[in-house]
């Protein structure tokens, strides 16, 4: 009989991912949860600050799994992604051996103990479960994509003077993408995908009180309510997730318990949520009033909505 609603295993670890403080919806719970099943990697795409690293996070907690982390960036090579030679150590294997009738043999010093493990390595040398996150693959070259598709088609590394080295347990990885530049289709192949957008207005109140209860559930309801809003503003950074929950903690330790009435105030606080010159400038006092209230615009839309309300409160 087909249904909607989700596996038993799927709900299970929804609700681990939600006692570790990461809130999921239906969706993305099944997707994370087909990848492990199938053993593929994970391409998360969305804006900055919509939850995409603190799911790899979440996920490490909710499988008491060990995380590693791989932050791209232009320039990313294997030496800085998956090994290189302890050469300082190798130097002084040689010095040691110099007075040795026998010598040191290059076996000696190319060997897995002179072998620093970077994140790719080291993830797929766990004994125990492991979540690999590779950050912003976005950020890292078009080479290094191809590189990578390597590793995770097999989960192993061929090192030359040791041979290959695989992965004793298959670890669950996440890529994430802000859409800098676009993937590669053979990337794109490789994994399972989701798209993750901002909360919904519902969503987003629940992770806050997740990660603050502590928090007036008043102040809550108004913050996110007002982040909701400013996200529909013409901003250069538009603020995600983790500015909303800085925002209402810095809003909570200046002892609110709802938004701030004196504008002058409200404004100092804006900080956590504006993080360019421009969009602080552009949030004013009026329009941080007019976005408190509900209201889009000032003029003649507001003015009819006025009229509007006035006729319909008239017998």
């Amino acid at each position: 009989m087909t249904g909607t609603h989700s596996a038993p295993a799927d709900r299970a670890l929804r609700e681990a991912l939600q006692r570790v403080g990461y809130l999921a919806d239906e969706d993305l719970a099944t997707t994370v949860w087909l990848a492990g099943e199938l053993q593929r990697p994970l391409l998360l795409e969305g804006d900055a600050g919509v939850g995409k690293t603190a799911l790899a996070t979440g996920l490490a907690k909710a499988l008491g799994a060990e995380l590693v982390r791989l932050q791209c960036f232009e320039g990313l090579d294997m030496a800085q992604a998956a090994y290189e030679w302890n050469y300082g150590r190798q130097l002084m294997a040689i010095r040691l051996h110099e007075g040795d009738a026998k010598g040191v043999k290059e076996s000696d010093i190319f060997s897995r103990e002179f072998l620093l493990e970077r994140p790719l390595l080291k993830a797929i040398s766990q004994d125990g479960p492991c979540v690999l996150l590779i950050d912003e693959i976005d950020r890292a070259d078009e080479a290094f994509e191809a590189f990578l598709l390597e590793v995770l088609a097999e989960y192993q590394i061929t090192v030359p003077e040791i041979g290959t080295i695989r992965a004793r347990h298959i670890p669950r990885v996440i890529l994430t993408s802000n859409g800098t530049r676009e993937l590669s289709d053979a990337l794109r192949r490789r994994c399972l995908y989701h798209h993750l957008d901002y909360p919904t207005l519902s969503r987003e109140m629940a992770i806050v009180k997740s990660a603050l209860p502590e928090a007036d559930t008043r102040l809550v309801e108004q913050a996110v309510q007002f982040v909701q809003r400013l996200r529909q503003e013409d901003l250069i950074k538009i603020p995600g997730i983790a500015e909303t929950l800085d925002w209402v903690s810095a809003l909570h330790r200046m002892q609110h318990n709802t938004l701030p009435e004196d504008m002058a105030v409200m404004l100092t606080t804006l900080g956590c949520l504006l993080k360019t010159r421009e969009d602080r400038f552009l949030l004013g006092a009026d329009r941080a009033r007019q976005l408190i209230e509900g209201r889009r615009a000032v003029g003649v839309a507001e003015k009819s909505s006025g009229h509007a309300s006035a006729r319909a409160a008239s017998p």
